[in-house]
């Protein structure tokens, strides 16, 4: 019996994929880590296998909410604030989903534990290219697709990451 709600992430497609009661009712471009697909702690890959939506944080911020450690900063991003920022920032914008590894010694515990690496499905700036590789270990989104997205799911539900 399939699950009321599941996303797959096809690392290779750069595609994420939401189902309902195993119907495909949505498919988003996303992007994935610059570095591809692995579970080591400071490796900036994205880790595979099955995985759950651990904590849904950011409900009702408004799109572009720039987020640090998990909390709006109070800024919101536009063309014109990123250029008076360092170059390279790795914007975490809109909502954010924290996934937890479900898969012990692979990607969860020690040195591959997806949520101590703080791996999430989050916003990206309007100029960030999806559909093409580019984070460090994040899964990016097109802000109103992961406000969409947020919108569906419910912490516990499924995430499964594959090659």
């Amino acid at each position: 019996m399939s699950p009321p709600r599941s996303i797959e992430i096809d690392l290779q497609r750069q595609r994420l994929r939401y189902f309902e009661q195993g119907r495909m009712v949505r498919e988003y471009w996303v992007s994935t880590a610059a570095n591809g697909p692995g579970e080591l702690r400071n490796s900036e890959c994205t880790p595979r296998g099955r995985h759950a939506i651990a904590r849904k944080i950011g409900a009702g911020a408004s799109a572009g909410t720039v987020f640090s450690g998990r909390l709006p900063t109070g800024e919101v991003w536009s063309p014109e604030f990123a250029a008076t920022q360092p170059p390279g920032r790795d914007w975490i914008l809109t909502r954010i989903l924290w996934l937890t590894g479900l898969e012990p010694g692979f990607n969860q515990g020690g040195e591959v534990d997806t949520f101590a690496r703080y791996i999430y499905l989050h916003g990206t700036p309007d100029t960030s290219p999806l559909g093409a590789v580019g984070s460090r270990g994040c899964v990016r989104l097109r802000n109103v697709d992961i406000i969409e997205l947020f919108d569906c799911v419910e912490e516990g539900d499924p995430v499964w990451l594959f090659p």
